[in-house]
């Protein structure tokens, strides 16, 4: 889903994409309890492991949740984190279960196997208890098009992060980095990057 943005950022920047497991290029295990955040979470530090240098985290949806969660038990790890059209989760734990009730319920809409699908459920509260201490540089991004809860969790955060800054993307709807916004998203990810401290 990256491949546009990661296209007009390639020559400025060294790009890597994740496949999260069971979707993409990766393995797809017969196992639900394999798709947890903290197994997600370990995969990507195989692969922050590998790099020269610290890495920015960019994700969108369910894997700009999973940035913000690296940045909240990994604390300093990421020069920067970018998300898209994502949340930090719910406090609450009924809210917890609506929203993973309604994932049960759209399991057959996410474009992978059944199974895959338990990725998204959220089991606790570890990002919301801890933005206020997450100080990594953040930019959230969130499109006017899309689901208004997405903004409001935009402002949210960048009320609660002692670093973080929205910009919401004028038309810009859920998968704004795959279409006719994605020259903006890039051009949002190198301008913010490009502000970063070196590290």
């Amino acid at each position: 889903t990256w491949a546009r943005c990661m296209e007009l950022l390639e020559d400025r920047f060294s790009v890597v994409a994740v496949d999260l497991l069971g979707h993409g290029q990766s393995p797809v295990v017969d196992d639900p309890a394999e798709y947890t955040r903290d197994r997600a979470l370990d995969d990507l530090d195989d692969v922050l492991d590998d790099l020269d240098s610290p890495a920015v985290l960019v994700g969108h949806s369910l894997g700009g949740y999973l940035a913000l969660a690296h940045a909240a038990t990994r604390p300093g790890v990421a020069r920067g984190v970018i998300v898209l059209n994502t949340g930090p989760g719910y406090r609450d734990p009924a809210k917890r279960e609506e929203w993973n009730a309604r994932s049960r319920r759209n399991a057959h809409r996410f474009g992978v196997p059944e199974q895959v699908t338990t990725l998204n459920l959220q089991e606790d509260s570890v990002v919301m208890d801890r933005l206020a201490e997450m100080t990594t540089p953040t930019l959230v991004l969130a499109g006017s098009a899309d689901r208004p809860e997405y903004t409001g969790a935009g402002e949210y955060l960048e009320r609660k992060m002692p670093d973080a800054r929205l910009v919401v993307v004028d038309g810009g709807e859920h998968s704004m980095h795959e279409d006719s916004h994605a020259g903006d998203v890039a051009e949002l990810i190198a301008t913010f990057v490009d502000r970063l401290p070196v590290g």
